[in-house]
This record gives structure tokens, C-alpha cells and sequence, in this order.
């Protein structure tokens, strides 16, 4: 049985990785039809069948969940982005087929399910399993303790004794320590979908080992999904009614925002289906000066459309990372939304965003006592690095001979699990309230 497991829980793909033998961090690998991949996806999915004449739910994570989803679409439950709900005293429960499931048994779901795909890597549990957490959690007045006491709870039925916590541009940095061949102060970005967090560490070489030291760290919640709700903002929330107006008494009001910021998180889709919203969104389509567009807003809802929204979205994002401009495409059905985004237009949309993460790179540097000339590695690491204007944020500051990238989605749980086989491992680790690391 191995000693320790490293877990990134992410926003949108998570990855579990056993330290092996000869010292080599090992990811568990998971199949699907013709695929093998370690990034395993963040996303849950009920149904209910029929056994033995009565209905009993059924669930399923990952790709398997997607499949079941969109073969599906009208009859199930699909969740996403649950980690962006784990920090927030407003997320008390969701009801799905009649019962109600707080964070902690859906992210223990998702685990478990996570866990059989898995197969006989993860059959035997190690004691120790040693958590990522985001400097700090996206969400408004995000209550860090509560999400780590969430992130126990949820592990505590599988048997797990010693559970730690670390930050995750840590852990990067931990992985991306093995290519140094000598002393260097590195700073690690690393781009979640929903935070961004950074952190400041001086490798040095002693006696053939590495010798690592934590200096500072930072974070902010601005990342992949809020680039994301750019495009959104821009692009499709206007074809759903932001901006229009409906008449009461005669006066002419605007549509509420609250009904479009709701679309910055995809799985607050789902949860509006069966929420006081949705019944709000009929209400005033009956008094919009453009009911057409309410009522694709309405059909987005019922129709649980959220999640090829966002993977129209993530591909116009992803295109503009290769290429000057995309053609975006979004025609389920009765909905036919279609856009020239050009890259031009995005990095104008994504400019206070930009500046966000950039004052929470000066930040780490402050504390840390550092100036920029100082910094002798940047290692950028998850799916947002690939953004141009992100990655010309830090060649323009650094210089584009320093930056590295590699291994964007598993670098994390890597360097987890380098860092729960330490010896040293406390001074690594940080308590709920994120104030207990090594200096």
C-alpha cells in the first residue's frame, strides 16, 4: 500500500497521483473507449432507473457522467464546477430526486465514483492523503475553514486518518523543482478555472538533494471560468435578454443582472432549473419588449444546455489562443447564436482581469521582499497559461527566457504527493485558516 496520495480536487478536472517506488510520482490513469488520460473531469450526473419496480438513483462521474448526460440531457441531474461551491455558506444543499446532498457527500460521490474508474489503482487506500487547496477559493466571502472542513468530511467514509492540506502553486512548484540543476528562486503561476494563485520558492542544491523553501504566495479569484464569462458577457448574454427591458405599470425597467451573472457559473444553470428564478424568467417574459430573447434564456434552463454552452465557449477560447479570431457557434436547437470573436476584442474584455492576477503577482513579490530581477524561474502551469495575453503578461515583465510550461494538468497532484512522502512534510502543510506553512 502506498504511504500517501495526492488529490487536486479542481474546478473543472481532477488528478490523483501515488508516489512510486524509486521515489517517481505515479497519476492514475483512467480509460475510456479509445482514451487514456489522468485528467479525470470535475462533473457529477443522477438519474433515476427503474429496479425491481421501484426508482432508484444512479450516478456516474467524469466522462461517463458527460456520455450519460448528453444521451439524457432532459432526464437527469448534471453538476459542475462543485469546487467553486466548497468555500460558500450560501451552498447548504441540493436536491436531487428527493433528496438533499450537501458539499461534502457530493464531493464524497464524486471520490468514490472516481475511485471505481479507477480500478484496482486505488482498490487499497493509503492513510494519508495529502489535498490541494487554492490560495484563495473563488466565490464571494469565501470561508476558507469551511471548505477544508467540508474537504474532511468528505473523506473521513473512506477510512483516510491523516489528512493534509496544501496550497497548490506549492505543489507545482515541488514538481517543477526536479528539472533545476541548480540554486534558483522560482515563482509558480498556477491557472485553475476558478483561481489563480501564485507562489514564491528558493530551490537550492545541497549534498546531491533539492532543499526547498516556501517565501510567499498569493492568489485571486480570476481564472479560466472568468474568461470564459467574457465571452458569455459579450457574446451570448445579450442574445438572452442583458440589456432589454420589460414594462410594469406602465414604466420601463431593466431585466435584472443577477438572472446573467448566474451564467459566470456553469453548474448554477442546473441548479436554476428547479429554482424561484426560473419562475421569475417566465413571469417577465410575458412583460419583455423582447420576449424572444427570454425565452432562450428560458429554453437554455429547461433544456439543461449549460454544459455545451460551455464547451462552445472553452473551443472559441481555445481557438484564440492559435489563431487572430474564431468563428463562435451555438445552435442547439431553437437557440442559433453565432459571433466573430476576434483575439483583439477577448484580451480587451479580459484587461481588469489581467490586471487582477498581475497585482496579486506584486503582492507575492512584496512579501516575499523580492523585486522582479530577482525571480530566476516563472513555471506557468493549468489550461489558462495557454492564453496569449496571460502568457505575455509575465514574458513582458521576466522576459520570455525564463518562463517554462509543462504538464499544465498535473503538475499539482505531482507535486501533492512528492510532498506527503517528505519528512519535512509539516512544514509544508497549511491549517484551515491557511496560516500554518513553512517560512
Amino acid at each position: 500500500m502506498p504511504s500517501s496520495l495526492g488529490f487536486d480536487f479542481g474546478t473543472t478536472n481532477s488528478v490523483v497521483v501515488l508516489p512510486g517506488a524509486d521515489g517517481q510520482s505515479l497519476p492514475i490513469i483512467f480509460r475510456d473507449v479509445a482514451a487514456e488520460f489522468s485528467a479525470f473531469r470535475s462533473v457529477l450526473c443522477f438519474w433515476e432507473e427503474q429496479t425491481g419496480g421501484r426508482p432508484e438513483v444512479q450516478a456516474a462521474a467524469g466522462p461517463r457522467a458527460i456520455a450519460h448526460f448528453i444521451e439524457n440531457v432532459s432526464d437527469c441531474r448534471f453538476l459542475q464546477s462543485l469546487k467553486s461551491f466548497a468555500a460558500s455558506h450560501l451552498f447548504q444543499n441540493t436536491r436531487i430526486y428527493g433528496r438533499a446532498y450537501a458539499f461534502e457527500q457530493l464531493l464524497e460521490a464524486f471520490f468514490a465514483l472516481l475511485r471505481a474508474e479507477a480500478g484496482a489503482s486505488l482498490a487499497e487506500l493509503p492513510e494519508r492523503f495529502v489535498l490541494g487547496r487554492p490560495v484563495h477559493f473563488a466565490g464571494s466571502n469565501p470561508d476558507a475553514a469551511l471548505a477544508l472542513s467540508r474537504y474532511r468530511a468528505a473523506m473521513g467514509p473512506f477510512g483516510v486518518r491523516d489528512i493534509r492540506f496544501v496550497y497548490e502553486p506549492v505543489g507545482a512548484a515541488f514538481y517543477f523543482a526536479r528539472r533545476l540543476s541548480q540554486d534558483a528562486t522560482v515563482l509558480v503561476a498556477d491557472f485553475g478555472g476558478g483561481t489563480s494563485d501564485f507562489s514564491i520558492m528558493r530551490f537550492e542544491m545541497r549534498d546531491g538533494a533539492v532543499h526547498p523553501r516556501a517565501l510567499a504566495w498569493s492568489g485571486v479569484d480570476v481564472a479560466g471560468d472568468t474568461f470564459d464569462f467574457r465571452i458569455i458577457d459579450r457574446v451570448v448574454a445579450p442574445q438572452l435578454g442583458k440589456d432589454s427591458q420589460y414594462r410594469d405599470w406602465g414604466k420601463a425597467l431593466p431585466m435584472p443582472r443577477r438572472f446573467y451573472t448566474s451564467l459566470a457559473r456553469w453548474n448554477e444553470l442546473s441548479i436554476m432549473k428547479s429554482s424561484r428564478a426560473l419562475r421569475e424568467l417566465q413571469e417577465l417574459r410575458d412583460l419583455s419588449e423582447e420576449p424572444e430573447k427570454i425565452t432562450a434564456f428560458i429554453d437554455l434552463i429547461e433544456g439543461d444546455l449549460g454544459y455545451r454552452l460551455y464547451r462552445a465557449v472553452s473551443q472559441a477560447k481555445e481557438q484564440l489562443s492559435r489563431q487572430d479570431s474564431t468563428e463562435f457557434h451555438f445552435d442547439p436547437g431553437a437557440l442559433d447564436i453565432h459571433a466573430t470573436i476576434t483575439r483583439a476584442a477577448f484580451n480587451g474584455w479580459i484587461a481588469d482581469d489581467l490586471a487582477k492576477m498581475a497585482g496579486a503577482v506584486d503582492t507575492a513579490l512584496d512579501r516575499a521582499g523580492l523585486e522582479t530581477r530577482d525571480i530566476d524561474r516563472v513555471f506557468l502551469t493549468g489550461g489558462t497559461s495557454f492564453v496569449p495575453a496571460v502568457r505575455a503578461l509575465f514574458e513582458t515583465r521576466f522576459g520570455a527566457d525564463r518562463i517554462e510550461t509543462g504538464d499544465e494538468l498535473v503538475s499539482i497532484a505531482h507535486g501533492l504527493a512528492m510532498i506527503g512522502g517528505r519528512e519535512d512534510i509539516d512544514l509544508w502543510c497549511v491549517d484551515e485558516n491557511g496560516e500554518k506553512a513553512a517560512g
